[in-house]
């Protein structure tokens, strides 16, 4: 849908504008060259307008919103139409809030809006999503900068929400901590203010999980996988010093009987990480610990043998059982 987006409409490279530039230029450059109707009024007549648009120098690409250029539409721009047709109350929100605060790898299609249930809605673009609330005070949204957005935790919260699958919710609240755009108890702030909020408990465990340093998707299905199974609990993301005195992070350690779990992403299969994952696996035999792999996908779709495999370590360690 982006890029269906970009084709209908068309980034585009812009300067600072100079010390003696005129207003008009200033609003432009803060809105990524992207201006309403009513904004253009209050700087060029109708004529004027009507000019550039014949002319090529500007295009209307949705109704009552200008492109002012004839160049390709950026997503930043694609932002700015999505926030200038919905009005002035709409923020950018959900996934689109969240990639603008620097969340990677999770594409959304579409550009999500979130707007106060009391505004009347306008028209607006197809690759568009509008959603509404009820609740959305200040804190939850970024007092400075443009165009405006949802604060991070609100951003993935409503993402959560918004996901079409509780799996997809899951693996953007734990993106969210493993790409350090929250921490602690961000989640669950927010979480007290949406009594009422799609898919709660699953965000709240999910965040409590994260936020205990199972910070990925794979770490927080083990975790589950151990407490359904009756294991203990173990530490996640646990700190350990090698045999030269560095830090090393273990996904899962179960500190009582020296049982330590990796679980292996598709980073893994990268030479260099395979043998940086290697050296500390061979630092900790040496000390005497138990270490057990596990594939991603052996979480999900075989979870018997790791689970048979984890409860033989405990066992050989001393764990009673």
């Amino acid at each position: 849908m982006w890029e269906r987006a970009r084709r209908e409409l068309g980034g585009f490279g812009r300067g600072l504008p100079s010390d003696d530039a005129d207003e008009l230029s200033w609003v432009l450059f803060r809105q990524e060259d992207v201006l309403s109707a009513g904004q253009a009024r209050r700087f060029l007549s109708e004529k004027a307008v009507r000019h550039r648009v014949v002319t090529g120098r500007w295009r209307q690409v949705h109704r009552g919103i200008y492109v002012t250029h004839s160049g390709p539409v950026g997503r930043a721009q694609l932002h700015w139409v999505a926030v200038l047709a919905a009005g002035p109350a709409a923020v950018l929100a959900g996934l689109t809030a969240a990639q603008a605060w620097g969340l990677r790898r999770y594409e959304s299609a579409a550009v999500h809006l979130l707007l106060p249930a009391r505004h009347q809605a306008r028209s607006l673009p197809p690759w568009v999503r509008l959603h509404r609330t009820t609740l959305l005070p200040d804190e939850d949204v970024l007092a400075v900068g443009q165009p405006p957005r949802t604060m991070p935790a609100r951003s993935l919260i409503d993402a959560a929400q918004w996901a079409s699958t509780d799996d997809e919710a899951r693996a953007v609240i734990a993106a969210g901590f493993q790409q350090r755009l929250v921490g602690g108890d961000d989640l669950h702030r927010v979480l007290d203010r949406l009594p009422r909020a799609r898919r709660r408990e699953l965000i709240r465990v999910t965040a409590t999980d994260a936020a205990g340093g199972a910070h990925s998707l794979a770490e927080i299905d083990f975790l589950n996988l151990v407490r359904r199974a009756g294991l203990p609990e173990p530490s996640r993301q646990a700190i350990r010093r090698d045999a030269k005195g560095r830090r090393r992070y273990l996904d899962v350690w179960f500190a009582q009987w020296r049982v330590h779990v990796e679980i292996d992403g598709g980073q893994h299969l990268d030479p260099r990480t395979a043998w940086a994952d290697m050296q500390r696996q061979n630092d900790l035999w040496a000390s005497g610990d138990r270490v057990l792999r596990f594939p991603a996908w052996a979480i999900h779709h075989n979870p018997q043998a790791v689970v048979a495999q984890l409860r033989a370590a405990l066992r050989s360690a001393g764990w009673p059982g």
